[in-house]
């Protein structure tokens, strides 16, 4: 059973999969995982779908353009070894670089990935992150002021 593996490329995709919050932590990457919409893949319906999609992201706290691009092809050729044989049909993956992941050793990160592939299905969702404001522009503070600077009313 040949799994394809093909890329995450839109933002929608990648904010779904993080949704989810279902991630497992290494110390050379971070690993998002989810079961995209309509498959269930606990059923055969899942076997029949022998696709997974992966997406890589870097963020500018690893360092400038060339740093993060070193991090994101070592991720891809991590991924590119593991993928087909380790991930879930059905799934749809991010993989996260960090500060980490330049200087860890490709065999660790080769262990790091292999680990999370295996713990990410049954990982529990990580608790929603009340510092970051909703979508739509977060609460509104009791008491607060018009556009003007005076008190609401």
């Amino acid at each position: 059973m040949t799994i394809s593996v093909e890329r995450l490329k839109k933002r929608t995709e990648f904010l779904r999969v993080a949704g989810t919050r279902r991630k497992w932590v290494t110390q050379g990457l971070i690993l998002q995982g989810a079961p995209r919409p309509g498959i269930k893949p606990d059923t055969e319906y899942a076997g029949e779908d022998l696709l997974v999609r992966v997406g890589f992201t870097v963020t500018k706290k690893v360092g400038k353009a060339v740093v993060r691009n070193r991090v994101r092809r070592r991720l891809r050729a991590v991924a590119e070894q593991l993928m087909a044989e380790l991930a879930l049909p059905g799934w749809d993956y991010v993989v996260i670089g960090r500060n980490q992941t330049i200087d860890r050793p490709f065999e660790k990160l080769v262990d790091d990935m292999r680990f999370a592939l295996r713990r990410v299905p049954d990982a529990k969702p990580s608790p929603a992150d009340s510092r970051r404001p909703r979508k739509g522009g977060g609460a509104k503070k009791p008491g607060g002021s018009t556009k003007a600077g005076g008190p609401a009313t």
